[in-house]
């Protein structure tokens, strides 16, 4: 009987421990996954353009191509890499962060410019009336699929960097969580996006109440509105997520200073509002971070557009549009 009550302690002993690791798991994954956000908010805005143009009976079937070349991106190839530079040259993380971070903002930065001082694109995709409908198809998902691997890149190894330290396989297991469940909200939320107009031109059309096809006119005259509303959030979320990302790692590098100015004209403009004193001050960091990276992604625009545009034409065969 003493036997069986010690086997029996163990067992709860083990399950405590287990019950402790889910915890801390499920802690470490809704901490990565808040990181991670400004990321995510750029991902979801960016995917619809990918289906733009085709028949609404390939939409959904786009999307699910491109969730599974994201998730294949996160889990077969990023997870195991990031996991190893953790463990063989952690030092590599924070200049990565920063190069990703960098990249955002020249993204960011690019949309701006080209939203201020718009001039047609020196390459123009073919037409789907004119080409090849399997091709063009397979194209746009490759192309979405490629755009994703650098999101998520940035996504997994803002992640990996907000995880606390310890077992491996519990890191692997987090790390797996985040990209599983940011790629299906992100994809889920790219599929309502693009599905919404037809639902509305349904209801419109067979609504059994004046309110019902009211209600789909009213989805199908604001789905253009969301979608440029998302445009415009996404490129403020590049510019406050890539400024504050490469600012961070200056500082992690030693070299604080804007990172301190940052955090301190921010404390000042949180306590001239003592009512809501965090969230000013939020707000003014996240501003600042911003018009940090809009004047690093523009001074960028120049030296990626000599040095990593002919790369990006050597690599893919094609040139590379000046913004997503």
């Amino acid at each position: 009987m003493s036997g069986l009550l010690a086997l029996l302690d163990d067992v709860a002993a083990i399950a405590k421990v287990a019950a402790a690791s889910v915890d801390d798991i499920a802690a470490a994954a809704a901490k990565a996954g808040a990181k991670a956000a400004g990321v995510v908010i750029d991902d979801a805005a960016v995917t619809p353009k990918y289906v733009t143009g085709f028949s609404a009976d390939r939409e959904l079937p786009i999307i699910w191509r491109i969730a599974l070349g994201s998730l294949k991106n996160k889990l077969v190839i990023l997870l195991p890499g990031l996991l190893a530079l953790d463990a063989f040259l952690p030092q590599a993380i924070t200049p990565l962060l920063m190069l990703g971070g960098a990249y955002l903002c020249f993204e960011g930065a690019e949309k701006v410019f080209h939203a201020l001082f718009p001039h047609a694109d020196a390459v123009v995709e073919a037409d789907l009336s004119t080409g090849d409908p399997l091709h063009l198809e397979e194209e746009k998902i490759a192309g979405a699929i490629k755009t994703d691997f650098i999101l998520s890149a940035e996504i997994m190894t803002i992640a990996l960097a907000a995880i606390p330290q310890g077992a491996v396989w519990m890191e692997a297991i987090t790390l797996a969580i985040v990209g599983s469940l940011i790629t299906v909200v992100v994809y889920g939320a790219v599929a309502l996006i693009v599905k919404m107009d037809d639902v509305g031109l349904h209801m419109a059309a067979t609504g059994r109440t004046g309110a019902g096809r009211s209600t789909g006119r009213g989805l199908v005259a604001l789905m253009p509105k969301l979608l440029a509303v998302l445009s415009v959030v996404g490129t403020l979320a590049m510019l406050w997520v890539g400024g504050s990302i490469v600012i961070h790692g200056m500082e992690e590098l030693g070299f604080g200073w804007l990172g301190h100015h940052i955090h301190d004209w921010a404390a000042v403009a949180g306590h001239l509002v003592p009512q809501a004193t965090a969230a000013v001050e939020w707000i003014a960091k996240a501003v600042m971070d911003g018009i940090f990276g809009l004047a690093l992604g523009l001074v960028l625009i120049p030296v990626a557009t000599r040095l990593i545009g002919p790369l990006w034409s050597a690599v893919t065969g094609r040139k590379k549009t000046p913004a997503h």
